[in-house]
């Protein structure tokens, strides 16, 4: 008798762990297989499961169930709002006002007008403040809901309630939103004196065109050599990087090549056209968030000597995508091939994740000896020149981006979970010098006033730091609080000019321009493979 208890508890105890048993008994059936047995489940659920269950619900449950079923991080079937986004980044389109934005101190502010925008006609300038949108208060909102709260449908009206630096009553506009292209391709501005920079923040359907005209733009200023930059950048389509670097390779060269197990997902693309800038210097500058096709990009420039490649190794995205569009608002990405440099390197990594794909680039670019590029396989380009494949690309010149010293990381410390306190005390310091016209050339130094009026809307937040961090990171705090200034006071290309003087990677581009100011005098710096600065 007791065993008999015994199994039932047991029977029980397993009963209730693994979410209780209450089965109502079924006559079996034929054994089902393939689509007959989807179907078939699909049906019983929508019939008989206990809450009301849309068929088509289901069916779409079970086709994303499918593809998550592959364990592929980058193959998903997208829906709704999902769909849209990933055609918004491949277009760079979407309805709205035409202004970057960023939430400061609680509320939507501006960091810049996009040109040739709806809010550039109506006045908006950088540093101002949108407290409402159609009457609706914006203290409090997240980035997404901000963005959400000021794109629409286009032609539709926006009233907004604007607060300037240095001026007491709010101010209203009435704006009417528009298409607005998101440019992948930032504008260039001259480094040096005499060297061309341009970013390049996602491949998407203009990218080519739009680099093309930032480059001519540059060379009719004068430059003698290209910064193309491409760190950051998480990639896009394929056809774009293929073009993209159409622009720097001779006809005839080949730029990638993808391998499927369909024939029509098995192409090599090569150059169709002689190239624009053949006596045009570059180097491009790649990170371990350099993906996709930046990665393209940056390969067939390394494999074909066509660019010298500085920074660290890249993400390591080596497959391709293909997007079948279903209709209005749904659409299946498909992993659907490898993809491979022209000297036939993949540069896959083999890892079980993409948080796990990005911990390995993340690890490889604070490496400090190259002790690990041992293991890599080799390769060489069009001249002989030794590159590493299977680990994402490895660039030419290794320079790790700049690292925080002691005294600096206890500056952080002390900082710990109030980073967004800090950068609301930093762009409010900013504004406040813009209202007051304190600060009149974007060469200024940042003063010990400056400091203390970010030291002092810490505290007034309870943040404070010690005497020793405040010592400790006096350099860093400066370098944020004048990026700031030159973002609010001036523009966004004054900031930039101010964070590449501050650039360890692209100081290492500059000297290579200063030793080399020709195609071949550049390459010849990087003649005997991978090397660490």
């Amino acid at each position: 008798m007791k065993q008999r208890w015994g199994l039932v508890v047991l029977v029980a105890l397993v009963s209730f762990l693994s979410g209780g048993w209450l089965l109502r008994g079924a006559r079996d059936r034929t054994a089902l297989k393939g689509p007959e047995l989807l179907q078939t489940v699909i049906q019983y659920m929508s019939r008989y499961y206990v809450d009301s269950l849309p068929p088509d619900s289901l069916f779409d449950l079970a086709a994303a169930g499918a593809v998550k079923q592959l364990h592929d991080p980058y193959s998903s079937l997208e829906v709704d709002e999902d769909y849209r986004a990933l055609n918004e980044i491949t277009s760079g389109n979407y309805g709205g006002l035409g202004m970057q934005i960023d939430v400061r101190d609680g509320w939507i502010t501006v960091v810049a007008p996009l040109p040739q925008t709806p809010a550039e006609r109506a006045g908006i300038v950088a540093g101002d403040r949108i407290e409402a949108v159609n009457g609706q208060s914006t203290q409090g909102l997240s980035q997404d809901k901000a963005v959400k709260a000021l794109r629409g449908a286009v032609g539709t009206k926006v009233d907004l309630k604007v607060h300037r630096p240095g001026i007491v009553q709010p101010m209203p506009f009435t704006l009417v939103r528009e298409t607005i292209h998101n440019r992948s391709t930032q504008p260039g501005t001259i480094l040096d004196t005499d060297i061309g920079y341009v970013s390049l923040v996602s491949i998407s359907d203009s990218s080519a065109s739009e680099l093309r005209g930032e480059v001519d733009a540059l060379l009719k200023q004068g430059v003698k050599g290209l910064i193309l930059d491409l760190r950051e950048n998480p990639g896009g389509l394929l056809t774009q990087g293929v073009r993209v670097s159409d622009l720097f390779l001779d006809a005839g060269r080949k730029i990638v090549e993808t391998r499927g197990r369909m024939a029509d997902m098995t192409h090599l693309y090569t150059d169709d056209t002689p190239q624009v800038w053949p006596t045009l210097p570059v180097v491009v500058l790649v990170n371990e968030f350099t993906a996709s096709a930046a990665e393209i990009i940056a390969g067939a420039l390394q494999d074909n000597d066509r660019a010298v490649i500085v920074g660290t190794a890249t993400f390591g995205k080596g497959l391709v995508q293909t997007l079948w569009p279903f209709g209005e608002g749904k659409g299946l990405k498909l992993t659907t091939g490898r993809w491979f440099t022209p000297s036939g390197r993949t540069i896959q990594r083999t890892v079980k994740s993409g948080e796990d794909q990005l911990g390995l680039a993340t690890a490889e670019a604070n490496h400090k000896d190259l002790k690990w590029l041992d293991s890599l396989p080799s390769f060489k380009t069009i001249s002989g020149r030794l590159v590493k494949g299977g680990g994402g690309i490895v660039p030419d010149r290794i320079v790790r981006a700049d690292t925080l010293t002691d005294a600096e990381r206890g500056f952080v410390k002390g900082i710990g979970g109030h980073v967004p306190e800090f950068r609301d005390a930093l762009v409010a310091v900013a504004l406040d010098l813009k209202a007051k016209g304190a600060v009149t050339s974007p060469d200024f130094r940042v003063t010990d006033v400056m400091r203390q009026g970010v030291l002092a809307r810490l505290r007034a937040k309870n943040v404070t730091l010690t005497p020793e961090q405040v010592a400790g990171g006096a350099r860093l705090l400066d370098m944020q609080l004048s990026y700031e200034v030159e973002r609010y006071v001036f523009n966004r290309a004054a900031e930039l000019r101010r964070r590449t003087r501050d650039d360890a990677q692209v100081r290492a581009a500059l000297a290579l321009f200063r030793n080399g100011s020709t195609p071949a005098a550049l390459m010849a710096q990087v003649a005997g493979g991978p090397s660490a600065r």
